[in-house]
């Protein structure tokens, strides 16, 4: 059974370049340019791992990233946050985030930290 991937991104280009380049490596990755509810979203897409854009409308990737931390049915799942901007992750820290990918981004790099991540593989922290 193959992992299962939920990512959030705005920009409709980078979310499907995520989601095929994803989905052709085995994984079973589901693409949101929005929610409402990142809470919601995950009980019902239950994904493996998150991939959060760290601007999207409405609230920061981040803030996504540390409400998942923060709640007890989420806490374990392993959350990727990327942005074009990294100093924000500078400036306001990780958001408990298990990982950060830079944009542009490398092909390479985003299977590397998916597979860290999805094997809890510590040196990716």
């Amino acid at each position: 059974m193959s992992k299962r991937i939920l990512i959030v991104e705005d920009d409709y280009d980078i979310l499907c370049l995520l989601t095929d380049l994803l989905n052709e490596e085995g994984y079973e990755a589901v693409g949101l340019n929005f929610t409402h509810s990142i809470i919601e979203s995950v009980l019902t897409h239950k994904p493996d791992l998150v991939m959060l854009d760290f601007l999207v409308p409405g609230i920061n990737g981040g803030e996504l990233c540390h409400e998942l931390k923060s709640n007890i049915m989420t806490n374990s799942l392993p959350v990727i946050l990327f942005s074009g901007y990294p100093h924000f992750l500078e400036s306001f820290g990780s958001y408990g985030s298990d990982g950060f990918i830079a944009k542009p981004f490398n092909v390479d790099a985003v299977i590397h930290m998916v597979e860290g991540c999805l094997s809890n593989n510590a040196e990716l922290a």
